[in-house]
């Protein structure tokens, strides 16, 4: 049995210091950077991403920073947050990122900033990291997680290749309360 694959893909995770730079059709992912901070004040007020994010909840330029300093830390753990930034003029409108949990196992999630939705954005971003993760990587199964009553989001899962596996019931904790999530995944050997 050839284990060489194996040991390549440990390689380039151990390696890798800070998020990739892809291209994502319109959008470009690429690390996160203090230019960035008007994305992160305009985040803070959604109702929802500060409630499952580290997004802080009230914007300050301390908050902001401190996000942004986060987000540069998280690759020594495996976690690799990307601003999503439109490819015309590099302006962030949304955050998608790749957790690795193991050498065959990785999460995925992304928001998009609401003045920024239904411009094709979390569809781009999504499709974009499932191959890093998948073909570059070579990371066996990406998981993602959505609420259930997230129809854009399902869309989104469901339009990147993502297979919807089942309900997980109280699952996230959001706002102090444990909600129910739909599970989806992509394997880099489809089935």
């Amino acid at each position: 049995m050839d284990h060489s694959h194996r040991s390549d893909r440990r390689d380039v995770l151990t390696d890798l210091r800070e998020p990739p730079v892809l291209g994502a059709g319109d959008y470009t992912l690429r690390p996160w950077s203090m230019a960035d901070l008007h994305t992160v004040r305009e985040a803070s007020t959604d109702p929802l991403i500060p409630l499952i994010t580290t997004v802080p909840p009230v914007y300050s330029d301390a908050e902001g920073i401190a996000f942004v300093e986060r987000q540069w830390g998280r690759p020594a753990a495996g976690r690799y947050p990307m601003v999503i930034a439109r490819a015309s003029d590099g302006c962030a409108v949304g955050n998608v990122g790749l957790d690795i949990l193991s050498a065959d196992r990785a999460t995925v999630g992304y928001w998009v900033l609401a003045s920024a939705r239904r411009a094709g954005a979390a569809g781009s971003a999504l499709k974009a990291i499932t191959e890093w993760g998948l073909h570059e990587l070579g990371i066996a199964r990406l998981d993602l997680y959505a609420e259930p009553w997230n129809t854009g989001s399902l869309r989104t899962a469901e339009s990147a290749g993502y297979q919807r596996e089942g309900l997980l019931r109280d699952w996230a904790r959001v706002g102090g309360e444990l909600k129910d999530v739909v599970m989806y995944a992509a394997l880099r050997t489809p089935r």
